[in-house]
């Protein structure tokens, strides 16, 4: 293997949205850093495509980003100065129903609850100092177990995102249209909505759709990796892509390394240098549910019923809370619904550059059981022409990855699950193991950075940012 033989200070492996932070952290510290890429680009998950016809412009796997508009790692760093530009739709996004109506995110709190009929008191009581909160608590809520900075307004936000879904949704909403908005943004956790913890994702993301937006990435989602990339480069980073690295003597020598890759793959290239104790918590790390994937190449804007629907680049196809929480109770359990709960993303409609003129890409996804052979194009084009009557007519071309197509594309998601392993309570800040910092290995010198630690799964950057921090209090102090 190919591999330079000078010695480095660290050694990132990976380079998803973790490893490069997690690089740039060191870079800026002063040390000498190589990042490694085992394909031709680099980016993991943020990466885009023509995977359907010349022209349109697909985004492989994330798309939309709250969170990185959230994130306070990606918020200190000058990305617009290397290009990065964020596109906002009118709504951060919007949820149909079978009679033509639609629930709304949007910026304001206000707006978004008077939508909401009976409820509109309730989700302003409950929006209101999560919203308020967030900017002081955001990188505690984004990092490991550990007393916080702010314990009150902490405790605020932990008493409604560690309860289940069902709890929040009985508790604070009467009405269809608020408990199918909650709905759509809880499954995004991927658990059941009975489970504790499963209130986290979906109130996380209605406050940052009140801050920050639910953003999209202009050109697609790779120009975030290479603005990243760019200011690594910037600071006299090294990448070196092309280079699956295997085995621990692939790697140049170097004080730390750091592993932007799932459990499973880092017990197959440093297994041997860990204790049989936390080898085997790694073995038991578990993995959540797949996802089955479309992109679309159209002739045309997805006809909505719903008005508004037209105008986010995010919409969420499932009806009903119990429609959907049912779906994902199913999907659990390992049968894949007839109506599944669909996320998808029109990007064309906002950055013109996706696709020729007067054409359109879609992106869109459905849960599945880890590891999933079935095809649900169908099941998926069925949810999304039930509030788009026609929408049928407008594909162009199509192209889909399946669980295992996704895993093949990036190791890291194994079965299929794209947040990095389960999020539940028992995983939530001791992923990938239960220690004193989830980042730091048995072997001397030897790091986790990825989505399987705290906080996990999204394009935020810190648990790269996080575990790298860690490392320079372990070494380089």
């Amino acid at each position: 293997m190919n591999m330079p033989v000078q010695q480095y200070d660290v050694v990132v492996v990976g380079s998803g949205p973790n490893g490069l932070s997690a690089a740039i952290v060191f870079q800026q510290a002063g040390l000498q850093v190589l990042l490694i890429e085992a394909e031709s680009t680099i980016g993991g998950g943020m990466r885009s495509a023509a995977l359907t016809l010349p022209g349109f412009t697909h985004d492989i796997c994330s798309a939309i980003h709250p969170l990185a508009a959230a994130s306070p790692f990606f918020n200190s760093l000058p990305l617009q100065k290397f290009g990065l530009e964020f596109i906002e739709s009118p709504f951060a996004a919007a949820h149909p129903f079978d009679d033509g109506t639609e629930a709304l995110l949007q910026h304001s709190i206000s707006d978004t609850a008077s939508a909401l009929l009976k409820d509109e008191h309730s989700y302003t009581k409950l929006m209101t100092p999560l919203v308020r909160d967030w900017p002081i608590i955001a990188t505690d809520v984004l990092g490991p177990l550990r007393i916080p900075h702010h314990p009150l307004a902490m405790a605020r936000f932990g008493k409604k995102a560690l309860v289940s879904a069902d709890w929040i949704a009985n508790a604070h909403f009467k009405g269809r249209k608020a408990r199918g908005l909650f709905a759509g943004m809880a499954a995004h956790g991927m658990l059941s909505f009975s489970k504790k913890v499963s209130a986290a994702a979906g109130l996380t993301l209605m406050i940052q759709g009140h801050l920050k937006g639910w953003p999209m990435v202009k050109g697609g989602s790779e120009q975030m990796a290479r603005a990243l990339a760019s200011y690594f480069i910037s600071l006299g980073g090294q990448i070196q892509t092309s280079l699956r690295v295997e085995s621990l003597e692939d790697l140049p020598q170097a004080r730390a390394v750091l592993f932007d890759l799932a459990p499973r793959q880092i017990l197959k290239i440093a297994g041997y240098k860990f204790s049989s104790f936390y080898r085997s918590q790694l073995e038991k790390y578990r993995y959540g549910m797949g996802v089955f994937k479309v992109d679309w190449a159209l002739d045309g804007p997805i006809p909505f019923v719903a008005e508004h629907c037209r105008q986010a680049a995010t919409i969420h196809l499932g009806n009903s809370f119990e429609e959907i929480s049912n779906a994902e109770e199913w999907t659990l359990k390992g049968r894949c619904p007839e109506k599944p709960f669909v996320i998808l993303a029109q990007q064309s409609l906002f950055d013109p550059s996706r696709a020729p003129v007067g054409k359109h890409t879609a992106w869109a996804y459905c849960h599945v059981p880890s590891g999933s052979p079935i095809d649900m194009r169908s099941a998926i084009e069925n949810q999304v022409e039930r509030f788009a009557p026609g929408f049928r007519e407008r594909i162009l071309s199509a192209h889909t990855m399946n669980p295992e197509q996704m895993e093949s594309y990036n190791p890291n998601y194994v079965g299929g699950d794209i947040n990095g392993g389960v999020q539940d309570i028992g995983q939530l800040f001791t992923r990938p193991a239960l220690r004193y910092s989830p980042y730091r290995s048995s072997a001397k010198g030897i790091y986790i950075c990825s989505s399987s630690t705290p906080p996990g799964g999204g394009v935020h950057g810190m648990c790269g940012y996080q575990a790298a921090k860690r490392v320079l209090r372990d070494i380089f102090k």
